[in-house]
Order: structure tokens, then C-alpha cells, then sequence
């Protein structure tokens, strides 16, 4: 219980550590959301009064009259109470406009982990296990040839071979616009067709990941208890996923909670090049309008999305090796 404790107050502090800097940042970039808001907001013929500026900067949290320190604690009190600002691009509160995106990126991040870690783990005990090999061998130079193209290089190509070029594959979009979201056979196949491609794109990036769990097993097949295993008569399959296999993807696991933020960064350059609405397009179209309120909330989910991820490795290998229970509990 000790050791949990102390890992909660360490996501606690580092929580409070990245609000902190979620604040500070974009006020230290050039621009100001309110302005630029205003000169929208001129462009289309609006009227701009004293009591106009003062009433935006209340509703965004940013005023030159305030004290910096005095805006960080009541926009901490935001955000512990559930406010995360209204953004200026889409005159929604950003809870909203990122919770709509992040619905689409949350399906195809999650389908992604499921087929990714499934292929690379098992791939990569199988290819332990058959070390030396033809299959080890095109295998694991595959992998490496493919996860070393840069994730634009692979996106462009899927994009223009297979669904500009070729045409099977849609060219953006979650769904057909014709369709209406409903939990129906025809939308759910609509939903799973135009995820197809960018799905593909993100697990081919993986695939290098077979390396680094081949190596794990390599490693754990040379320590005694496999032998003993051996020596005792226990069948191969037994040896290669109870004894080998649960202790080599262990640091699989950690290596998962660490890339968590990688992987959310990875989707935002797929979403937008394949114009697919999760919530790295959102973030493209705040940054490019310099919705200040809107980066924040999408930096601030990702932050709470890491130290979950983080959280969460911690207890499975809690849960999963024997040796940490020991010396912690």
C-alpha cells in the first residue's frame, strides 16, 4: 500500500507540475488569442468596444490588467472544477470540441494497441523462439525496413497509392456523410472502413517493437529456470509463453506506458494528413487559428492520458511479477 501511495503522490505533483507549465507556455508565445479573435471578429464588419474586449478576456482568462499569478489560480480552480476554458476557433467549451475529437481518436488509437501490441509481442516470442531461422531472419529485417520510414513518408504513400490513385480506400472522414451515427451494421462498417488505412499506416510504423520483444525473449531463454523448465519435462509451449514470455514482456510494458505521448503524437500527423476528425485535427485547426484555450486543454488531456497510461503499467507489473510484490508490499 506504501508503494501506491507513493506512486499516486508522484502523478499528483507531476500533474500539478505540468499545469503549470500547460499555463505558462502559451503565454509566453507570440500572439494573443483575444486579439486575434478581435481581428476576426473586425474582418466580418463586428463592433469592437471597450466592453467587448473586457468581456472576451474574462470568458478566455486572458486580461493585461490581471496579475499572471493571480489568472494561474483561477485557472487552476478551472480546471480541478470540471472548466476548461471556451475556445476561440469553434465558440464551444474546449471540454466539448476536444471530447467529439478525441471519441475518433481514442477508436483508432485503441484499435491500433490491440493489433500492434498483439502482432509485435507475439511475433516477437515466436521469432525468439525460432532464432536463426528463414522466418526469423525476413521477419525481423522486414520490421526494421518498415518501422524506419518516417511516419509522413509511410502516410503519404498509403494515401496517395491506395486512396487517391487506386481508390479503395476513402480519401478522409470517419463515416460516410450520407450515413446517420447509429449503432447499425452499415455505419459500423462504414466507421471500420475509413479507419482502414490510417489503422495500416500506424501499425506498419510498429513493427520495429518485434525487435525489442525478440530480444526480451532471447534474453530470459538463457536464464536457468528455462532450463530447468527443460530438464523438468514441461512441454515447449508451456516454457516459451509461462516461463519465457511472461517475464520477457515486462519492460514490453513500461515501453508502452513511456510511448503512450509518442503514440498520440503519431495520430495527429495520420489524422491530418488522411483528414481523419480525431483530435489531432482539432489541434491542427486550433494552432493554426491560435486557440490558446483549446492547446491547453489538448496538452493537458494528453498529460492526464500519459500518467494514466503510466499508472496503470505500474500496476500491472505489480500484478505480474513476483519479485516487485516482494520488495514493495
Amino acid at each position: 500500500m506504501r508503494y501506491l501511495l507513493q506512486r499516486l503522490g508522484f502523478y499528483i505533483l507531476a500533474f500539478l507540475v505540468a499545469v503549470t507549465i500547460n499555463f505558462f507556455l502559451p503565454r509566453m508565445m507570440p500572439g494573443d488569442p483575444i486579439q486575434s479573435f478581435l481581428a476576426r471578429l473586425a474582418q466580418n464588419g463586428g463592433q469592437i468596444t471597450p466592453e467587448t474586449v473586457k468581456a472576451l478576456e474574462s470568458l478566455y482568462g486572458y486580461s493585461t490588467s490581471t496579475p499572471l499569478w493571480e489568472q494561474f489560480f483561477t485557472y487552476l480552480q478551472s480546471i480541478l472544477h470540471g472548466d476548461w476554458g471556451m475556445s476561440t476557433r469553434f465558440f464551444q467549451p474546449v471540454l466539448e470540441v476536444l471530447g467529439r475529437g478525441m471519441l475518433w481518436t481514442l477508436l483508432l488509437v485503441g484499435t491500433f494497441l490491440v493489433i500492434s501490441y498483439t502482432l509485435t509481442t507475439l511475433g516477437g516470442i515466436w521469432v525468439a523462439w525460432k532464432r536463426g531461422s528463414r522466418f526469423d531472419s525476413i521477419l525481423t529485417v522486414s520490421s526494421v525496413i518498415v518501422s524506419s520510414v518516417p511516419a509522413v513518408v509511410m502516410a503519404l504513400m498509403l494515401y496517395f497509392v491506395f486512396a487517391s490513385d487506386l481508390g479503395w480506400f476513402p480519401t478522409g472522414y470517419a463515416y460516410d456523410p450520407a450515413l446517420d451515427p447509429a449503432l447499425t451494421g452499415e455505419f459500423i462498417q462504414s466507421v471500420l472502413y475509413h479507419m482502414a488505412l490510417p489503422l495500416i499506416a500506424m501499425v506498419l510504423l510498429s513493427m520495429g517493437n518485434i525487435m525489442g520483444m525478440r530480444s526480451n525473449m532471447i534474453n530470459q531463454l538463457g536464464e536457468d529456470f528455462i532450463v530447468m523448465g527443460w530438464a523438468k519435462g514441461i512441454t515447449d509451449r508451456k516454457v516459451m509463453f509461462n516461463y519465457g514470455a511472461r517475464n520477457a514482456i515486462l519492460p514490453v510494458i513500461t515501453a508502452f506506458a513511456m510511448s503512450v505521448g509518442g503514440i498520440f503524437a503519431g495520430s495527429l500527423i495520420i489524422e491530418i494528413i488522411f483528414n481523419y476528425p480525431g483530435i489531432g485535427q482539432v489541434m491542427f485547426q486550433g494552432m493554426v487559428a491560435r486557440d490558446y484555450p483549446l492547446i491547453q486543454g489538448y496538452l493537458l488531456m494528453m498529460t492526464l492520458m500519459v500518467l494514466s497510461a503510466n499508472m496503470i503499467a505500474d500496476l500491472l507489473l505489480l500484478a505480474l511479477d513476483p519479485r516487485l510484490r516482494t520488495s514493495v508490499l
